[in-house]
């Protein structure tokens, strides 16, 4: 995936700073923008975790900080919730400008309220997905709204929100009764994910309840079970950006991923080494996928790692030379099972004579074959499973040559 830096400039002229996630390929066919949470910012793990993960479906997608939060110009007193909506907009207007109007929209907690509304003003936007959304506006005052007691004595008082502290003023604060979420949601008549924690602490389930019932169909809910409200577990935030990405292809049309060029070979694999740890991007000519490290190792664990990729492929193989050879003799095979696990073994611990003595790479293989099959069948089944060709390649002298491409 490829991070590109964005300045965008708001209606008051303030320049908001944004992110445009690309796939690896960097052809996004559909964009998508990103509204984070109450007080948060663009950078927030959760944030990019899941505009990382819509990459894999194909998306461009853009992050960015809200007016007077992160690295945005103003201040925090002008990002009240309609000066959210209108930096949506022109973020909105950005993009359709530079690149193509966005498709999707996703917000976050008060993000998503944003989203909401500002999804009513784009007849572009086709479809719209909320995280932790709360069901009115005025439900985010409750994070500060017992520290304003004179704030009709004074221009502007500073609050603590999340442990950190904010100016705010009287504007600030009637603006969160200015919106009725609930109508805009009866009136988007669009595909509509809706994202939520039972057991959110910050933002109540039932918030979630009434947006389901406030929207018209399509709409859709998905369980976030045990997340808490910020998506602090990487688990979370992977599964919020998958969901969405996996729900959102009913209601877009099917377009072909123009793929990484494999410049003549069988696959491409590609680590943007400035921006990311260890996750790699993978293509043959039709198919991608993603290698990582985990996250002991410090990487993000956002795919599997090598040796993973290397053990899969020798069970891939084995499963379908036992499948291949089980239909060529009409045996009752029914289903085929393949353990592997890649370790590091001396010699004198292995069952089987060595040509080396010492500590050499091993693969353990274990075979489970379910149906109708004789014992004799089964063993001949585990000695086929050996013949595979990837068994067959590991096992000899393979001749690797490098060399740089340009």
């Amino acid at each position: 995936m490829k991070s590109t830096k964005l300045e965008i400039q708001n209606k008051k002229g303030y320049k908001l700073q944004a992110y445009l996630e690309l796939p690896a390929n960097e052809k996004p066919f559909y964009f998508a923008i990103f509204a984070h949470c109450f007080t948060c910012n663009s950078n927030y793990k959760a944030v990019k975790n899941v505009s990382r993960s819509l990459t894999n479906f194909g998306f461009g997608v853009v992050r960015f900080d809200f007016t007077g939060l992160g690295s945005s110009d103003g201040e925090f007193a002008e990002s009240h919730f309609s000066a959210n909506v209108d930096d949506l907009l022109s973020v909105n207007d950005f993009i359709t400008e530079k690149y193509k109007a966005p498709s999707l929209l996703i917000g976050h907690s008060l993000g998503g309220a944003a989203v909401l509304v500002a999804a009513n003003k784009l007849d572009h936007v086709k479809a719209v997905a909320t995280i932790g959304a709360p069901a009115t506006v005025a439900h985010a005052k409750h994070l500060f709204i017992d520290q304003i007691d004179d704030l009709d004595n004074k221009d502007r008082v500073e609050v603590k929100i999340g442990g950190r502290s904010f100016t705010i003023n009287k504007e600030f604060v009637m603006d969160f009764d200015a919106s009725n979420l609930p109508e805009s949601v009866k009136e988007l008549r669009r595909p509509l994910l809706i994202m939520h924690a039972p057991f959110d602490k910050t933002v109540g389930i039932e918030n979630a309840k009434e947006l389901y019932e406030n929207a018209m169909h399509p709409k859709s809910f998905i369980s976030l079970d045990d997340a808490d409200h910020l998506l602090t577990d990487v688990k979370d935030s992977n599964y919020a950006g998958n969901m969405i990405g996996a729900w959102v292809q009913r209601y877009f049309k099917y377009e072909e991923n123009e793929m990484l060029d494999t410049d003549g070979e069988q696959l491409v694999a590609h680590l943007n080494v400035a921006e990311d740890n260890f996750t790699t991007n993978i293509q043959t000519k039709k198919h991608a996928f993603v290698a990582d490290e985990p996250e002991s190792f410090g990487g993000d664990d956002f795919g599997p790692g090598p040796y993973d990729f290397l053990s899969a492929s020798l069970a891939a193989c084995s499963a379908m030379t036992v499948k291949l050879y089980a239909e060529r003799k009409k045996w009752e095979l029914k289903e085929v099972f393949v353990y592997i696990t890649y370790s590091k073994k001396h010699t004198d611990d292995l069952t089987m004579e060595a040509e080396q003595t010492g500590k050499i790479d091993h693969l353990s293989k274990k075979m489970k074959f379910v149906g109708n099959l004789s014992e004799e069948q089964r063993q001949k089944l585990t000695e086929i499973a050996s013949r595979c060709p990837v068994h067959k390649t590991l096992q000899n002298e393979v001749v690797i040559e490098t060399e740089e491409v340009k």
